[in-house]
């Protein structure tokens, strides 16, 4: 199965016209995260639990870095 990546239809553009964003594609048995900006290093593939978590906690902000 050739993986879809995707990226958020809320992903923005940032310092010249690139955004910050990761994409992410069902793959077998696991949720593929990959950095948009560079497709060719690879990605992390997570348990759809742990993805779930993942999401979760970003939607809380818990994972914010403190603002100095």
């Amino acid at each position: 199965m050739t993986p879809v990546w995707r990226k958020s239809s809320r992903s923005g553009t940032g310092q010249g016209g690139q955004s910050d964003c990761v994409e992410v594609a069902q793959l077998n048995g696991a949720v593929g995260l990959r950095d948009s900006k560079h497709t060719e290093s690879g990605h992390l593939a997570l348990s759809p639990a742990a993805f779930a978590g993942l999401v979760t906690r970003t939607k809380r902000s818990e994972l914010d870095l403190p603002q100095e």
